[in-house]
């Protein structure tokens, strides 16, 4: 499964973000590696995401029994569907209430990658010991739950963003946002199945929250001046993505055409730039009102990089 060198498994660290608050953070972010969190209650405790794999899941599980005095998972939310963030919800207690968009829902029943993942990684991944598991408690625009005093308001931003179930874990008192991957920190954000005008719409709609503390989906925890730069930098790759495509699609380019001949720039330098293939595809499929082909979008991205993609699973 994964690695034990600095960007494995072991070099994950629970972190408390404030008081009886938590973030689980994965170097390096990369696919399948993401960030998770929890929030301790009096009663209980609240999951925010699980991990892709049997083995990161139970570390992060038994960090956060230690941490928490071995109180009860009562809780456990994902921010949306794909696998990094919820493929080790089986691993929570049966006792524990799984939470999730609509759409999440359905999608998560329906994901064929938890059967059968392509080789399209590097190394295949191995999820291990993990089933499907699908929230029980759905929700459509917001939800509140109180872990104990605590109040945790669930929020969908009202349209496709990085995927049609997006969800965020708002803490108003603590001022502590979740944002699961409406955030990447420091790598390629990865658009291809939500909208690029959606994700672009939601970097206001997260600054609106005011945070003083978040949680990104990928990458190193962030404070509110960070926060600034990130969404900045967020705005203009969104708008590089979309202002390729248009360009790709008035000159008859496929989306990996229209990749090859761009000149990522300033994002060249983010880990998984290979996702500007995938973000075109969506971006094209989106200009032109015709379906997107995810598999087609995944080989040309594998095709980009010149061989798979690369993962520490």
């Amino acid at each position: 499964m994964g690695g034990t060198g600095a960007t494995g498994p072991q070099a994950a660290a629970l972190v408390q973000v404030v008081e009886g608050v938590y973030a689980w953070v994965q170097p390096d972010g990369t696919w399948w590696v993401n960030n998770a969190g929890a929030v301790l209650g009096d009663d209980g405790v609240l999951v925010v995401d699980t991990c892709a794999t049997e083995e990161r899941t139970r570390r992060f599980l038994s960090a956060l029994d230690r941490a928490c005095g071995g109180a009860p998972v009562r809780w456990a939310v994902n921010t949306h569907q794909h696998g990094d963030h919820s493929y080790g919800n089986s691993l929570l207690p049966d006792s524990a209430v799984l939470i999730g968009h609509s759409a999440m829902r359905e999608a998560l029943l329906h994901d064929p990658i938890l059967d059968a993942c392509p080789p399209a990684w590097t190394p295949v991944p191995d999820w291990g010991g993990v089933t499907r598991r699908v929230p029980s408690v759905v929700l459509e625009r917001e939800l509140t739950v109180y872990a104990g005093g605590r109040r945790v308001d669930l929020r969908h931003p009202g349209y496709t963003a990085h995927t049609p179930g997006d969800v965020v874990a708002w803490l108003p008192e603590e001022r502590v946002l979740f944002t699961g991957d409406l955030l990447f920190h420091g790598l390629t954000p990865l658009v291809f199945m939500g909208s690029l005008e959606g994700a672009l719409r939601s970097l206001e709609w997260v600054r609106g929250f005011g945070p003083e503390h978040v949680v990104p989906g990928h990458g190193p925890l962030l404070g509110a001046a960070d926060l600034e730069e990130v969404l900045a930098a967020h705005e203009r790759y969104y708008r590089f993505v979309l202002e390729t495509a248009r360009a790709g699609v008035a000159r008859g380019r496929t989306p990996l055409e229209s990749a090859r001949e761009c000149d990522l720039g300033e994002f060249a330098r983010w880990d998984d730039a290979e996702r500007i293939v995938l973000n075109l595809h969506r971006a094209h499929a989106d200009l032109t009102g015709t379906p997107m082909d995810l598999a087609a979008a995944v080989a040309d991205a594998v095709a980009w990089n010149g061989g798979p993609m690369p993962t520490t699973l």
